[in-house]
C-alpha cells in the first residue's frame, strides 16, 4: 500500500461558549481526505507536541477564535477574543513543523498565527481600519481576491482571482520581510500569505475547506499541501528553479 501523508489537524474548541469541548467542522477532514491525505485531530496536550512533530508529515492549523499575545497586534491594540489552551500548543506545533521544514497550511486563524510567528502584525477589528474596508465578518458571503503573480499560491491555483468566503474580524495588516502577501481582497486586506524560505508554508484568510465538496480552484491548495507532505522532490523556487531535496506539488 502506498504511503498516504499523515496530516496533523489541530482541534478547535467552543470558545464562544464555555470552552469545555473540542468543536471541529468535518470539512477540514473531508478536504484532506479528498486531497489524498490521512487527517488526525490533535488535542491540546503539551506532551503530544514532540511526538506529533516527529510522527506526522504536515500540519493544518484551522480556524478558531481565541486571544493572541498583545505583541502580535499594531499600535498597542489587544485581542478581543477569549483565552484558550490552544495557543501554546499551536505555537509549539507550528514552530516545530517549520523548523523541520515540514509543510504547514494555515486557515483563517491559522494564517494569522503563521504570519505573527514571522514578524507580521494584526488588527483585532478590521472595522476600525477605515470606511474603505468591507464587512469581512459575514458568514456565507463571497467576495473576490486577487492572487499575486510569481507566488506559490499563484502556481498552485492557476488563477489570477478567486471567489472566496469571508467571516473574520482580525486580519494581518503589516508584513515583515519574512512573509509575502499572495492574495488581497478588493479593499486591500491581505487574504493569503506565504513564507518564501520554507518549502511549503501558506496561509489563507478564507475557509477553503468549505469548498471541499465543490469544484473550486482553491481546492488545489489542499492537493498541493498533501503532496508536499508526502513526496521528496524538488520544489520550484520563486525564480522557477528547482531546490533539490524537498517535497513538491505537481
Amino acid at each position: 500500500m502506498p504511503h498516504l501523508p499523515r496530516i496533523a489537524v489541530i482541534m478547535d474548541e467552543n470558545t464562544s461558549a464555555d470552552g469545555t469541548r473540542y468543536d471541529m467542522a468535518k470539512a477540514y477532514f473531508v478536504a484532506i481526505q479528498r486531497a489524498g491525505g490521512l487527517p488526525f485531530g490533535i488535542p491540546y496536550g503539551p506532551e503530544m507536541v514532540d511526538p506529533v512533530i516527529d510522527g506526522f508529515d504536515g500540519f493544518l492549523s484551522v480556524g478558531g477564535r481565541f486571544a493572541f499575545p498583545d505583541s502580535w497586534f499594531i499600535d498597542g491594540q489587544v485581542s478581543k477574543a477569549p483565552p484558550s489552551e490552544r495557543l501554546d500548543v499551536e505555537i509549539a506545533l507550528m514552530r516545530g513543523f517549520l523548523e523541520r521544514d515540514k509543510p504547514v497550511l494555515g486557515i483563517c486563524n491559522g494564517m494569522q498565527v503563521l504570519a505573527a510567528l514571522h514578524g507580521c502584525r494584526l488588527s483585532p477589528d478590521l472595522r476600525a481600519l477605515g470606511p474603505h474596508v468591507m464587512d469581512h465578518d459575514r458568514r456565507g458571503a463571497v467576495h473576490r481576491v486577487s492572487v499575486a503573480q510569481d507566488t506559490l499560491l499563484a502556481r498552485i491555483v492557476g488563477q489570477t482571482t478567486l471567489a472566496v468566503n469571508t467571516f473574520h474580524r482580525e486580519a494581518v495588516v503589516t508584513l515583515s520581510d519574512r512573509a509575502v502577501a499572495s492574495a488581497r481582497a478588493e479593499d486591500g486586506i491581505i487574504e493569503a500569505i506565504e513564507i518564501p524560505d520554507r518549502r511549503f508554508a501558506v496561509g489563507v484568510q478564507w475557509h477553503q475547506e468549505l469548498f471541499a465538496r465543490q469544484d473550486h480552484p482553491g481546492n488545489r491548495l489542499f492537493e498541493a499541501f498533501v503532496q508536499a507532505s508526502g513526496q521528496r522532490r524538488a520544489l520550484p523556487d520563486r525564480d522557477g528553479r528547482d531546490r533539490p531535496g524537498h517535497d513538491v506539488w505537481r
